[in-house]
């Protein structure tokens, strides 16, 4: 098996995992002060894993182009989270968790359109399905 999809499948468990751990967490707390306690951990465990793999030397190898991506990346992912755990608070995670995953929807448009990655019937009927499963989650 690639590497990469290993990765994936294990990504895709902890993802998994984390909306109902999060969902857990914040039983108390606005979803805005549980991101806040979720990201204050991601942050000392990134610079964790990042100095105990001694990859923080490759900071020098940034451009100013590559900081630039990364923090429109950030910043997406700070309203991204920021959008979902405030619908996590109020809603089920089963709903709220899918529609967020529909993402893939968005990402492989943009894939093809930025990144010029190629399109094939398996992408196109994957995205698909995965919006024919939105809509029978959320159709009232």
């Amino acid at each position: 098996m690639d590497r990469s999809i290993l990765f994936a499948l294990v990504s895709m468990l902890f993802a998994g995992v984390t909306a109902v751990l999060a969902k857990a967490g914040m039983r108390n707390v606005s979803g805005d002060v549980a991101l806040l306690v979720r990201t204050s951990l991601i942050f000392l465990l990134v610079w964790g894993n990042s100095f105990a793999f001694r990859q923080v030397k490759e900071l020098v190898l940034l451009t100013s182009r590559d900081v630039f991506f990364l923090c429109l990346s950030g910043a997406t992912t700070f309203f991204s989270w920021l959008f979902y755990y405030r619908a996590m608070k109020e809603g089920s995670v089963a709903v709220v968790s899918t529609i967020d995953k529909a993402s893939i929807v968005v990402t492989l448009v943009l894939s093809f359109l930025v990144l010029r990655e190629p399109f094939t019937w398996r992408v196109a009927l994957g995205a698909t399905l995965i919006l024919c499963g939105l809509v029978v989650l959320v159709w009232k």
